[in-house]
């Protein structure tokens, strides 16, 4: 197994394994945890395998407002078509942090690709907050962020998906940390994003904007992200305690249809 980075600010290809076969469990999630996201290429899995590959690295479990595969709760479907202009998720933002225990991680596996675009973006959050001055790291400390999954940025396609399947939409939210320590590895982590954030625990939307909207721009300056260009078969695994990312729509016209596990995580401190 080989471990290839892809930016100076995380990311990695990890070459050389068959995820469909017995692999170096402890290895993979050693690369996850330094390079915050990882990528796999040329993987033929089915969904069962898919969900199998998901259960070795944590525990698999259903995502809000949207319905799984047929047989796969687990597995969802995340599809742009031909005629439709938005997409999924369209905006940088780290998984579901309206809910009390938002996800440790999320992995993504590309069925079909347009012939260009459809790329992602990832920042590290880690990266975001080490570049703060030390007045502003002071100023974060102890503050607490309330998110909504009704914040207009997002509730698109959410919303669109919930019509079309006849479900009904509730608002769910989560107050966490503005800056997070990972369990595992123990570092500091921005834990704010432009799709679900509305303000501070304690403050007036208001009142909170203006620190909210500098994070905003900072958390994903150039020189904390990637991009990694999908191909049938390519997956991504990256760890929603630390990274966000953002699904470019840049290919109307064309098909781009994924497959996505969301793994279960823990509240945020």
């Amino acid at each position: 197994m080989e471990v290839r980075p892809i930016a100076g600010a995380l990311g990695a290809e990890v070459l050389g394994v068959d995820l469909a076969k017995k692999f170096p469990e402890k290895e993979v999630r050693k690369a996850f945890l330094e390079h915050q996201v990882i990528f796999f290429r040329d993987q033929t899995l089915d969904p069962a395998q898919f969900l199998a590959f998901a259960r070795t690295l944590g525990r698999p479990v259903e995502y809000p407002f949207v319905r799984g595969l047929e047989g796969f709760p687990e597995v969802i479907e995340v599809k742009k078509l031909e005629h439709e202009r938005h997409n999924f998720g369209g905006i940088w933002h780290s998984d579901t942090a309206y809910l009390e225990a938002p996800p440790m991680g999320s992995m993504l596996i590309a069925r079909e690709v347009p012939p260009f675009g459809g790329d992602t973006e990832f920042a590290s959050q880690y990266r975001a907050y080490e570049a703060l001055s030390e007045g502003m790291k002071n100023l974060l400390s102890g503050l607490k962020a309330v998110n909504s999954s009704a914040k207009a940025d997002v509730s698109r396609t959410r919303e669109d998906r919930i019509k079309e399947q006849g479900g009904e939409s509730k608002e769910l939210t989560g107050v966490h940390p503005v800056v997070r320590v990972h369990p595992e590895t123990g570092r500091k982590a921005l834990y704010v994003n432009v799709a679900h954030t509305v303000r501070f625990d304690g403050m007036t939307e208001g009142e909170s904007a203006p620190l909210l909207q500098f994070l905003f721009r900072h958390q994903v300056k150039p020189e904390f992200t990637c991009r990694f260009q999908w191909r049938v078969g390519s997956i991504a695994f990256w760890d929603n305690r630390c990274t966000q990312h953002n699904p470019i729509n840049d290919y109307h016209g064309h098909r781009r249809v994924m497959h996505r596990v969301t793994l279960a995580g823990e509240r945020p401190a």
